[in-house]
């Protein structure tokens, strides 16, 4: 038994002890730490990556359109300055009630040459609206093509498509976008403001034709949500034309002391304001 015991304890001691045993399973533990973070930062770093080139080609995007909002701008504005120095002459006076009126003489001729489209030059008192007006066949063409009818972001000034311009019209309805550098029907939000229409000297709007000069007077300006009422270019009978009318003048944000009946015609500004949410509208009845 002593020898038997001897052996036991011979073989205890002779097999090794692993003492490094706690310490091996502590390093694979902060191993697999550290390879889940280098992991987290090799994410980290993909994904800041991606931000940072996502940002980069958005800032590039807002960059070109911003260059070419400013060459869109500057080629009709460059365009309207060309119209003006060839194609209208000295100013006129036109006597209307106890008014004088000044108006632009159009060479008509040579702006239809230029764009068969021209149905009429527009002048609206007490603000930069000074365009020739093009007549399209459908009301989405000149929202994105100019006078020349190249494509432009800013459009230019067209007329309802649904208005026939053969004097019969009882309400012609003229549409543009409002630029922010000031242009198109940019300032026809001006209207809106008191100082606008306390001032009577800004009540005429000049719709020069080739078949003469259109004189209308401003009786109902207001915003509203975008709607086609007050566009409405055709009337079943009288009735409803009146009550279009009395309809569209009670809107106004200032009462100008006209009330159009049904045998008066019409002509209707309207642009687009804050981020397309609201329509700016200006109506004016025809006074010679």
């Amino acid at each position: 038994m002593a020898k038997h015991m001897i052996k036991n304890f011979d073989e205890r001691i002779d097999k090794p002890i692993n003492l490094n045993q706690k310490t091996n399973k502590s390093d694979i533990s902060k191993s697999s730490k550290k390879s889940r973070r280098e992991k987290r930062n090799k994410r980290t770093s993909i994904l800041m990556l991606l931000f940072r080139l996502i940002s980069l080609i958005i800032i590039v995007i807002c960059m070109y359109q911003l260059v070419n909002w400013y060459i869109e701008n500057k080629k009709n504005n460059k365009m309207l300055d060309d119209m003006l120095s060839n194609y209208t002459d000295s100013t006129k006076d036109i006597v209307v009630g106890e008014d004088k009126i000044s108006a632009l003489e159009i060479k008509f001729e040579d702006l239809l040459e230029k764009n068969p489209d021209t149905v009429g030059w527009l002048t609206v008192k007490g603000t930069r609206i000074n365009y020739p007006v093009v007549h399209g066949k459908d009301n989405d063409f000149y929202l994105t093509h100019s006078f020349d009818k190249s494509y432009n972001s800013a459009g230019w000034i067209f007329a309802n498509y649904l208005n026939k311009f053969d004097g019969k019209d009882k309400n012609i309805a003229i549409f543009g976008h409002n630029r922010r550098d000031g242009s198109m029907f940019c300032t026809l939000k001006d209207t809106l403001k008191k100082e606008w229409y306390s001032n009577p000297d800004n009540y005429y709007i000049i719709f020069e034709t080739k078949d003469g000069t259109e004189v209308y007077r401003v009786f109902s300006n207001y915003q509203i949500t975008a709607e086609s009422y007050y566009i409405t270019s055709e009337f079943k009978n009288d009735s409803e034309y009146q009550n279009f009318l009395d309809t569209i003048t009670k809107r106004s944000v200032y009462n100008y002391g006209i009330n159009p009946n049904v045998n008066n015609r019409i002509i209707t500004l309207s642009t687009c304001a804050n981020d397309n949410t609201y329509r700016v509208v200006l109506h004016a009845v025809k006074v010679n």
